[in-house]
């Protein structure tokens, strides 16, 4: 299959790449510059333009029988409504422009489009699969106005997969690059009562679930998380563990949101997510527990 990525050049999209090659597939990257293209995998091929944008790219994007929408501004920063607004317009704009874009293509279509767990809000101890509601909070409200654009495909014909994203852990960046450090220090500890939900997966359990949903017949919202979520202080005893170091110092929730705003009540709160739909689908997790995963990751 002709496959068009958008975000390849990140830490997720660059493994996304190569092990779609490995599969057979043949890969175009969406990157907004030359410098993002040359971080990409040998043998992608690339498209210079800004997916958040109409643009001269979207004819060259209609080559493609297969679309995966990575693109969208981190989430760790600080909240503020300029920073805000470039997290909804990288998501919902880039998701507008590409299912334009995938409507001139001729023949089946398929879409696999990023969402988080964001999407379901809050919800303590509770268990959450891709039957449960929408948060009210900012960003569940972000990740169903996202979804929606990448739904509008399906109304033109395509095969739409929602996947909702729990927290990245690999090596060379995401959330265990900015955790490490300071685990590594002696320096880690619990955020707040550490009694809130990390619904987590490994990168590369990650990759092979998005191209599981592109190559199967499924259709809709796709939990893609570990199938064993661990509470903040079970991640934090850990990853202690895995670095041969004490966690003593934990943050207050006070600090947490002084620091971080309205990203802090995110990391204070959590989400205790299943992946029940693509467990009943045959996919098969390689690293279903933290301890598995870390291993892999730090050993």
């Amino acid at each position: 299959m002709q496959v068009l990525v958008t975000g390849g050049s990140g830490f997720i999209g660059r493994a996304l790449c190569r092990q779609l090659m490995a599969a057979g597939h043949q890969v175009t990257v969406l990157s907004r510059s030359q410098e993002a293209a040359a971080r990409l995998p040998q043998g992608a091929r690339a498209i210079i333009g800004d997916p958040s944008r109409q643009g001269d790219w979207q004819a060259q994007a209609a080559e493609h029988q297969g679309f995966i929408n990575l693109a969208g501004a981190s989430i760790f920063g600080r909240w503020s409504p300029d920073y805000k607004a470039l997290l909804r317009s990288s998501r919902v704009l880039t998701t507008r422009n590409l299912v334009e874009a995938m409507a001139k293509a001729a023949g089946p279509k398929v879409l696999v489009s990023a969402s988080a767990v964001g999407y379901y809000g809050f919800h303590q101890d509770e268990e959450l699969d891709e039957s449960s509601p929408a948060g009210q909070d900012f960003l569940g409200q972000l990740c169903l106005d996202w979804e929606a654009e990448a739904n509008a495909a399906a109304r033109r014909g395509a095969r739409v997969v929602a996947t909702r994203f729990g927290i990245v852990l690999g090596k060379g960046g995401g959330a265990l690059g900015q955790m490490l450090p300071l685990f590594k220090l002696g320096l880690g500890g619990v955020l707040g009562s550490g009694r809130q939900w990390f619904s987590w997966i490994h990168r590369a359990d990650l990759v092979s679930a998005i191209v599981f949903c592109l190559e199967r017949e499924l259709a809709g919202a796709v939990n893609c998380t570990a199938p064993r979520p661990v509470t903040n202080r079970e991640l934090t005893q850990a990853l202690a563990h895995a670095v041969h170091r004490p966690a003593f110092l934990p943050a207050p929730a006070f600090a947490v949101k002084l620091l971080l705003g309205e990203l802090g009540s995110v990391l204070l709160e959590g989400q205790r997510v299943l992946p029940r739909r693509i467990m009943r689908a045959g996919f098969q997790f390689k690293f279903p527990t933290i301890e598995t995963a870390l291993e892999d990751l730090l050993g």
